[in-house]
């Protein structure tokens, strides 16, 4: 008779002394035990190994005592990828929640889940995400339904209906089955990341000389304007008067999240917009920030190299779906 080892090719799998300190999810069998089938007994378990040797491995669970495993009774195992952080486990629609203080003048009419907004004296061009319906979530009755109410909040203020989504979501299959049409360049990605591991990033550009960054062939003066408002702040970049640069930051608990960053195209790649996430980052970090969010448009590559710089990594995408025109 073959031996239990050789029925079940113990010793065959992907572990060894290389894997200590990775996660990693182990198969082994229980000596003595019945599996419901007659035949042997086995059981996973999933933590970091924390020593190999000796006939042994240790692995400690994220909740629970050190696990120790007779390396004979291994019958298959690998590394597995770290699991997210909790910043990252939070719901899409959860997340997309601490958008919502960075436009406090915004109209907000909440349906179940979902959120319809829009500015009443907006300045300039109307800004998609202050003028849309964040159509994630459950909107609390059929979605016919949900979906008249959008219309009906809009166009009675004037306004064409505009929803956010995310990106292949049940919500936009349900409005382009209606003929809803994708707005060009409005996909972006929510980002999502560390304060700590971005103000680390970012300590380096914290004490240029912006003058000696803005200077040409013209003497220049420079002013970093910084406006607190309650739990939102706006930075400001301006050469000879003229604003040449800036963002935006709202607190929401402890999730820091930026809007605008921007920097006029001639002055970029001169580190300014480093410079204007120093100090938005900063200002949430001395009030207990400990998540940083953005959104940032997909086809913005040069942003996204720099947010990942940081430690960003992308939570969710979303994009917004207009009716079509008729």
């Amino acid at each position: 008779m073959e031996s239990m080892e050789g029925l079940h090719e113990v010793g065959r799998h992907l572990l060894g002394p290389h894997v200590v300190g990775q996660r990693v999810v182990v198969r082994r069998i229980l000596r003595g035990q019945t599996g419901p089938t007659g035949g042997p007994a086995f059981t996973d378990t999933l933590g970091v190994c924390t020593s190999w040797g000796e006939g042994r491995c240790l692995v400690q669970p994220e909740r629970g005592p050190e696990v120790a495993i007779a390396i004979a009774d291994i019958v298959s195992g690998k590394p597995v990828p770290p699991r997210p952080s909790i910043r990252h486990r939070v719901s899409d629609r959860e997340a997309e929640g601490h958008s919502l203080l960075l436009w406090p003048d915004v109209v907000r009419e909440d349906l179940g889940e979902w959120v319809l907004r829009s500015d009443p004296a907006p300045v300039g061009r109307l800004l998609k995400r202050a003028n849309s319906a964040l159509a994630v979530g459950d909107p609390g009755m059929a979605m016919s339904e949900a979906t008249a109410a959008v219309i009906e909040f809009y166009r009675s203020r004037g306004r064409e209906p505009m929803v956010q989504v995310l990106a292949d979501s049940t919500e936009e299959t349900h409005f382009a089955r209606l003929g809803w049409e994708q707005l060009p360049g409005g996909d972006a990605l929510f980002m999502i990341g560390s304060v700590a591991r971005a103000s680390r990033g970012l300590r380096p550009v914290a004490g240029f000389d912006l003058e000696k960054m803005l200077a040409g062939d013209q003497p220049v003066t420079t002013k970093v304007g910084i406006a607190s408002d309650g739990p939102r702040l706006n930075v400001e970049l301006r050469r000879d008067g003229r604003l040449v640069g800036g963002g935006r930051a709202a607190l929401s608990s402890d999730w820091l999240g930026l809007h605008a960053l921007s920097v006029e195209p001639e002055l970029r790649r001169r580190g300014l917009g480093r410079r204007v996430m120093v100090e938005l980052v900063e200002w949430g970090a001395e009030r207990g920030a400990t998540t940083l969010w953005l959104h940032v448009e997909t086809d913005n590559h040069a942003a996204i190299a720099l947010y990942q710089s940081l430690g960003m990594t992308e939570h969710h995408a979303l994009r917004y779906l207009v009716p079509p025109v008729h």
